[in-house]
């Protein structure tokens, strides 16, 4: 006899098309210099003489800085604390995937800062003599001008704060479509607000974070196709597994 099990199949979602666009973006910032650009918008938020007008902004350094990344943390610790409830909770147990999904997720769209930061050695602009500091600004794959103090400005730690927050979507899709839309907004305006926040400190150029936000996003791409998605003709096959199994038992 048949056994009922259940069958949780993904929405249908286009990975050419999540894949193709952030990478081809990325690919044209590389061959077409964004520098110009960068420049313009960071003199919106730079006084001659008196530095960029948030450098020294209690609210963007303290709160929008400081606070906003504890609080992202926060969730961070309470989506670890529910995946390890979940291998005991029969409640929780459905989302035990989605959460561990989400926990691997906004860990590497975070981590993998600190150690590009260092390779690529990029400077912020407070530090370019463009901006009154001391260094010379070179672009993102040019040879590093000399100096005792590298960069460590590319990509945007804090602007991959906020959208680390894009694993939330993907880890609600297939489950709760309004609450991943929520989510899906959530994260790119977070993102967005902490970008705009750090560019008005001058810490780091509009292109900085443009590829914190792509490469958070493929990220979180490649992992829902490896963790989460399971379009229909695969959902099957698991369900014929198991009720294959469940019969021989």
């Amino acid at each position: 006899m048949a056994i009922a099990l259940p069958l949780r199949v993904s929405r249908p979602f286009d990975f050419r098309l999540a894949l193709g666009i952030p990478i081809f973006l990325m690919g044209l910032m590389l061959l077409l210099d964004p520098t110009a650009l960068d420049f313009s918008i960071a003199r919106m938020f730079y006084v001659p003489g008196a530095g960029f007008i948030g450098r020294q902004s209690y609210w963007l350094e303290n709160i929008l800085h400081d606070r906003a990344k504890q609080v992202v943390i926060l969730v961070f610790v309470l989506l670890l604390i529910a995946f390890l409830v979940s291998r005991v909770s029969s409640k929780l147990h459905e989302w035990r995937r989605p959460l561990g999904y989400t926990i691997l997720a906004m860990a590497l769209t975070t981590s993998i800062v600190t150690p590009l930061k260092a390779v690529t050695a990029v400077h912020c602009p407070w530090s370019l003599s463009d901006f009154g500091g001391s260094e010379t600004y070179t672009p993102l794959l040019s040879h590093r001008a000399q100096t005792l103090k590298p960069g460590r400005c590319w990509p945007g730690g804090h602007a991959s704060t906020g959208f680390s927050l894009l694993a939330l979507f993907f880890a609600l899709r297939d489950r709760h479509s309004q609450g991943a839309r929520i989510a899906l907004g959530v994260a790119l305006g977070l993102g967005a607000i902490f970008s705009v926040g750090r560019m008005m400190q001058g810490a780091h150029f509009l292109s900085h974070n443009i590829w914190t936000l792509l490469l958070d996003w493929v990220i979180c791409v490649l992992l829902y196709r490896w963790l989460l998605y399971r379009p229909e003709a695969r959902a099957l096959k698991t369900r014929e597994k198991s009720v294959a199994g469940l019969e021989k038992g």
